[in-house]
């Protein structure tokens, strides 16, 4: 019997599952265009999730916790990245406002840090199969760096 050939993409996938264990719920949706692909969409949503993140590592080194600024910076790379990927027509408009009240955020925490980093690389090995091969692969790497802050956040500050 002949072995089975596994794509670059299984292999992908496979290795992002053993880095994590855990599971993440939805996230909530992005600005929306009916002119928008699957991909466009997913794209946009990750990048609102990512900048969520931004927010609670920005608000943890406002309070003195200068040693996850690199951890930070990783994440708006990952935004400038994904953001090469969203065309211009498709981006969210600048100006949209809401009316609603947002809902009040969580005190940002390193065990709050760390299980967001593992949901969200939990999250990347569902989503490779959605996208083209090229945003597979950024995802990928997206993911696999997510699950090594998981590990390398610091315990104390």
């Amino acid at each position: 019997m002949r072995p089975r050939h596994l794509s670059r993409r299984a292999l992908l996938a496979g290795g992002a599952a053993a880095l994590t264990a855990c599971s993440s719920t939805g996230s909530p949706q992005p600005s929306v265009r009916a002119s928008d692909s699957p991909e466009t969409l997913l794209l946009k949503d990750l990048i609102a999730e990512k900048e969520r993140t931004i927010a609670l590592y920005s608000s943890m080194i406002s309070g003195g916790a200068q040693k996850l600024v690199p951890f930070r910076d990783r994440h708006q790379a990952h935004v400038n990245e994904l953001r090469k990927y969203v065309t211009v027509a498709s981006a969210p408009p600048a100006t949209a406002t809401t009316t609603s009240t947002p809902a009040p955020a969580p005190k940002p925490s390193l065990s709050r840090l760390r299980e967001l980093e593992r949901k969200a690389a939990a999250l990347r090995l569902r989503q490779l199969d959605r996208v083209s091969p090229g945003v597979a692969q950024l995802i990928a790497s997206i993911g696999a760096c997510e699950a090594a802050h998981a590990l390398a956040l610091p315990r104390s500050l």
